[in-house]
């Protein structure tokens, strides 16, 4: 059974005479007649009842005009979509991101997105660096989202804004009023991200402290920089966040110290794949790149 079958049989169902049917699929009668006996000697069902003065759909007949439409209808809806899938307009779009630079903007991406690509399925994925870098080698994501420097030759970097850091402590539990006050810090508890999750953060870190003379006591560590804020937030130490952070925290209970004596400050940067030339890619880029950090 080939798809002209069931096209010359709609077209037939919907004249229920022959020769009309052959007019408007612009071949002969006699080539429509022997597709029909054809597909009828294949399913092994009569579908016309045939005489001198009409064409009838038997009960067979009626049930196969009813799922061949409902077929077609569908080999339409997914010829759209591949159209669409072909124009960068359609599929899923994945998104991987550092925990410690999510923020509202984020989700206006979404929504921007949204509005542009309404076919597309938008997917975010919360990754280290170094995994994100990996999984857009791999094809496995069309943007990231990342802190650290670029060593890839398949990979486009675009820094997004730079990033300084801030100390952030527990209200309730210290007092520091200004980065004066940040060598005092010797003898307190710190929360840090994992040496072996993010050991160029780590790194930076500890060169931190170092520059205001002291060296910090960990004694929490988690890979999460939420789970870091709500640390502190509990009262089990004090940390050392991205400033980024600070301008995205509302919460009462925690304060932050930024830190500008130090005078370091880490690319945001927005990776993609040199090889990625679509639309959407093009359009997401654009729109943090526009939004004012």
């Amino acid at each position: 059974m080939e798809l002209r079958h069931l096209k010359y049989f709609l077209a037939v169902a919907e004249e229920l005479n022959f020769t009309k049917a052959a007019e408007k699929l612009y071949i002969s009668q006699p080539p429509l007649s022997r597709q029909i006996i054809e597909l009828e000697n294949e399913i092994q069902a009569k579908l016309f009842i045939r005489n001198n003065k009409k064409v009838e759909l038997t009960e067979a007949g009626k049930y196969l005009e009813k799922e061949v439409r409902e077929l077609f209808q569908h080999l339409e809806r997914i010829s759209i979509k591949t159209r669409k899938i072909a124009q960068n307009v359609s599929g899923d779009f994945r998104i991987a991101y550092i925990s410690s630079i999510y923020s509202s903007v984020i989700s206006d991406l979404i929504k921007h997105l949204k509005v542009e690509f309404p076919y597309v399925n938008f997917k975010l994925f919360e990754v280290s660096t170094t995994k994100q870098i990996a999984a857009l080698e791999q094809g496995k994501i069309e943007l990231g989202i990342i802190r650290s420097p670029i060593k890839s030759p398949k990979i486009k970097a675009q820094v997004w804004f730079k990033d300084g850091f801030s100390v952030v402590y527990h209200k309730g539990t210290i007092q520091i009023k200004s980065e004066e006050d940040i060598p005092n810090l010797k003898n307190e508890t710190f929360v840090f991200f994992n040496k072996d999750y993010a050991p160029h953060y780590h790194e930076v870190l500890l060169q931190i402290c170092a520059f205001y003379g002291f060296e910090p006591k960990v004694v929490h560590e988690s890979n999460n920089i939420n789970s870091i804020v709500q640390l502190v937030k509990n009262g089990l130490g004090i940390s050392i966040v991205p400033s980024n952070i600070a301008k995205n925290n509302q919460d009462n209970e925690i304060g932050f110290v930024e830190l500008k004596k130090v005078n370091l400050f880490k690319d945001v940067s927005l990776i993609t794949s040199k090889e990625d030339s679509s639309e959407i890619t093009k359009s997401a880029v654009a729109f943090l790149l526009n939004f004012k950090k």
